[in-house]
């Protein structure tokens, strides 16, 4: 029988081999260009053997719009090559975003060079593969738009995992300031070491076998923003692109199993009545939307000693409400510590697996998965 300390041991075991596959050295090459160089059969974006999972706008089926940073698409297709096809905002005709690319389980981080990409993966065995599109950044560097893939064919994909996890977070959550694996803290711009793919929401759902959608913002509060933002997480979270409080969501496209809510650090320490009545009114628009699934509220992994002793106070009093009103499935999980080491004090990728492995314990526990 494992004790409480090896069960630990063994998922930070786990997940960092499970991490080190997703980083070991790639069996693939990708070139991002922008002029097509392609004579392989044109897939569209409305193609029925593409598959969508995240908040993306289909107001046209041919480009389908993504702000969202984890949103990701999977195809399955037979070849050597595959050409996938990735308009770019340029907001402020500048900023491009990044994007994971992953082949059968092996990623590789890239970014966006114009406006019209055409990212090429080559040097694949002649057989099938699975070929993934993360977006990395958020919505405050613009959106993208995908317009489908070139290859010898499509084939179905399996099914999605039946598992649904949605994780609400700020910068954090975002995987913002994690991956100084090609720019360091303070050189080139602010999103070049964002990677929503290795953040702690999408390691832990790949872990469990799960969808994941990340639904968050850098600087959201749940009452108080940062960085003089003229948003909160309450009144944007029913929309699509959440930094610009626009185009409606539709939950029915999505129900949850468990989500989790990682708010407070931008807030601060706030007057506590008033903090848990906003945290027990968020809970109840959440319950609104998702009827069935488990909420779990989360302490924040960037906390100092000051903040997280607050936050811990003022979660369990939301958590004891709703358990009181005989709402069973509202629960709490506190980190073991802070997580600084990477850009502006986030967490770093070794901190995100970190970060995973413990919300993996717990929602393994309490999903009985």
């Amino acid at each position: 029988m494992f004790n409480k300390n090896s069960k630990q041991l063994f998922l930070l075991i786990t997940c960092s081999i499970f991490l080190f596959l997703q980083n070991a050295a790639q069996s693939f090459n990708v070139r991002v260009d922008n002029i097509s160089k392609e004579d392989k059969n044109f897939f569209p974006a409305d193609n029925p053997l593409i598959q969508y999972t995240g908040r993306i706008d289909f107001g046209n089926t041919e480009l389908p719009k993504m702000w969202a940073p984890g949103v990701y698409i999977t195809v399955q297709f037979k070849g050597t090559a595959i050409t996938a096809v990735i308009n770019d905002q340029e907001l402020w005709g500048k900023n491009h975003n990044y994007l994971e690319i992953v082949v059968d389980g092996e990623a590789k981080r890239i970014q966006t060079k114009s406006k019209t990409n055409y990212i090429t993966v080559s040097g694949l065995t002649d057989t099938f593969h699975y070929f993934t599109i993360c977006k990395n950044t958020e919505s405050n560097i613009g959106y993208i738009e995908f317009a489908g893939v070139y290859c010898d064919y499509l084939v179905k994909p399996q099914p999605k995992p039946k598992r649904k996890i949605e994780f609400i977070g700020n910068s954090i959550t975002c995987g913002t300031g994690s991956d100084k694996s090609e720019i360091d803290c303070g050189k080139g711009v602010w999103h070049d070491q964002h990677n929503a793919y290795m953040a702690y929401g999408p390691v832990t759902a790949r872990i469990l076998n799960a969808q994941w959608h990340l639904s968050a913002v850098s600087g959201i509060g749940l009452m108080h923003s940062c960085c003089n933002m003229n948003i909160i997480m309450p009144p944007v979270f029913d929309k699509i692109d959440m930094r610009g409080d626009s185009v409606q969501w539709n939950f029915k496209k999505y129900q949850p199993d468990v989500v989790t809510v990682c708010l407070g650090q931008n807030d601060g320490i706030q007057d506590s009545v008033v903090f848990c009545n906003a945290n027990i009114d968020f809970v109840k628009q959440l319950r609104g939307h998702y009827p069935k699934a488990k909420i779990v509220l989360l302490t924040s992994p960037m906390a100092d000693e000051k903040l997280k002793a607050v936050l811990k106070n003022q979660i369990t009093a939301v958590v004891h409400f709703f358990n009181k009103q005989k709402d069973k499935k509202v629960s709490k999980y506190f980190f073991s510590r802070s997580f600084t080491s990477g850009c502006d004090y986030h967490p770093d990728l070794n901190e995100h697996q970190l970060i995973a492995a413990e919300l993996t314990a717990y929602l393994k526990k309490l999903m009985r998965w």
